[in-house]
């Protein structure tokens, strides 16, 4: 078991100043950060309801009266901690663009359908062994504006909650050999390029569902040496 939180793992997340991501700069702290501890009340409320969590949240592509259009996925894996122990009842979420690469949101109007059977949004609590699992629509990719010609990769967004608010975590789950890699400042803002593949899913055949979806592995390590890359960090 870890006993002392490694801080060298930090170096795996994302510079809080990034300024080819232009909106960090005005974001980034000037000055130095200083550590808050915690008290108790903090570290057990409020808490944000687990048990709200309602059959159906999980898969994306039946909350509607018709079925989204796009590729259907499975997007599963495992929340573990630092020494891969998988981590019960963490409240996982997600939001993502549709098909066509456009968000349910009144500040996304670039010139993309949207799709009325896809909100772009579910959640699951993981089990016993940190397991969980969405059904979902593959993103597209999407303008947005950062510098010409700028593109954002095709991702998902995770948040993985504990017990309380202040223990929540925010990452984005990519797919594999993407080519706007290369371009995309939010991806590069993590320097370490190890701790940045840890951010792409890998391709997992043995759990495609025949004539129905593509599964993609994405395991959420929350801190360590293999911790994954993460934005609240």
């Amino acid at each position: 078991m870890t006993f002392i939180y490694p801080t060298d793992s930090n170096k795996a997340h994302p510079l809080p100043l990034s300024p080819e991501y232009k909106s960090s700069i005005k974001r980034a702290p000037n000055k130095p950060l200083i550590p808050m501890r915690h008290t108790l009340s903090e570290l057990t409320g409020p808490v944000y309801g687990h048990e709200t969590v309602r059959e159906g949240d999980a898969d994306l592509t039946t909350q509607h009266t018709g079925e989204p259009l796009g590729e259907r996925i499975i997007v599963h894996g495992h929340v573990r901690d630092e020494d891969g122990r998988g981590v019960p009842n963490s409240l996982v979420e997600i939001w993502q663009a549709n098909s066509c690469g456009r968000y349910v949101h009144v500040r996304d109007q670039h010139p993309a359908p949207l799709d009325p059977n896809f909100t772009g949004a579910g959640r699951t609590v993981s089990d016993a062994a940190g397991y969980y699992r969405f059904v979902t629509i593959k993103p597209g990719a999407y303008p947005w504006g950062n510098h010409h010609n700028a593109w954002r990769p095709a991702h998902i967004h995770l948040s993985v909650f504990g017990h309380s608010f202040v223990t929540r975590l925010v990452t984005q789950m990519y797919f594999p050999a993407d080519p706007l890699f290369p371009f995309d400042p939010i991806f590069n803002s993590v320097p370490d390029e190890t701790a940045r593949a840890r951010m792409v899913s890998s391709f997992d055949l043995e759990n495609t569902q025949p004539e129905w979806a593509l599964c993609y592995r994405f395991d959420i390590v929350l801190r360590g040496k293999n911790a994954t890359p993460m934005e609240t960090k």
